[in-house]
């Protein structure tokens, strides 16, 4: 389970269909859905090892 700040919900929410993906500056960060209303969730994890 990873959780991430929703801006339309403006509360933290479960992220459905979560994917790692690295940003171009190389930190990890995670990709996915809000749980409650369906917008795009991004989470930033911290640098890749």
């Amino acid at each position: 389970m990873v959780e991430g700040r929703c801006m339309k919900c403006k509360a933290q929410v479960e992220i459905q269909n979560a994917k790692e993906t690295t940003m171009k500056n190389g930190m990890k960060a995670m990709k996915g859905t809000c749980g409650k209303c369906g917008t795009n969730v991004f989470r930033i994890m911290g640098k890749a090892k």
